[in-house]
């Protein structure tokens, strides 16, 4: 993964990009439909992006703080929801989505958030359960996925 960036989106194009990753996954691969994907909560999120050397992204995920963060962990405004990470399918497997969430959690840390909650779909439980991600609660739809929410304490 070398010739990989992972970086906090800072501009106009980053937040694109991020946004081409996500309707490429959720929208066209997914199905879900683009009103759903795409929320009031982005506008305050933290993005972040993969992009390969030569200007391709890769994947994308954001972090949501404060009273976005609480409206999607149960009111807790000292853990951040992390939440529409997406890999492109052509990186899948190399290790994009796994750097994206460390990427995530470093923000959050640097925001002095004491967890990470997400709303994973069940598919992905072992990738997340893998990264140190606990499963809690009864699983759920979202956009006609089931989900499970999950927590990982940050040190």
């Amino acid at each position: 993964m070398s010739d990989v960036t992972i970086r906090v989106a800072r501009d106009p194009d980053d937040l694109a990009a991020c946004f081409a990753v996500r309707k490429d996954v959720f929208v066209a691969e997914q199905q879900v439909p683009e009103e759903v994907e795409y929320d009031e909560y982005d506008a305050g999120a933290t993005h972040v992006l993969a992009m390969r050397e030569d200007g391709v992204p890769l994947g994308t995920g954001r972090l949501l703080t404060g009273a976005a963060a609480a409206a999607k962990n149960g009111g807790d405004a000292t853990v951040g929801a992390l939440g529409r990470l997406a890999v492109t399918r052509a990186a899948r497997g190399l290790g994009v989505g796994a750097a994206l969430v460390g990427a995530i959690e470093d923000a959050a840390r640097a925001r002095g958030l004491t967890a990470v909650d997400l709303h994973a779909q069940t598919h992905a439980l072992g990738f997340y359960e893998r990264l140190g991600y606990e499963a809690y609660g009864p699983e759920f739809p979202d956009a006609g996925i089931p989900h499970q929410a999950m927590r990982k304490t940050l040190h």
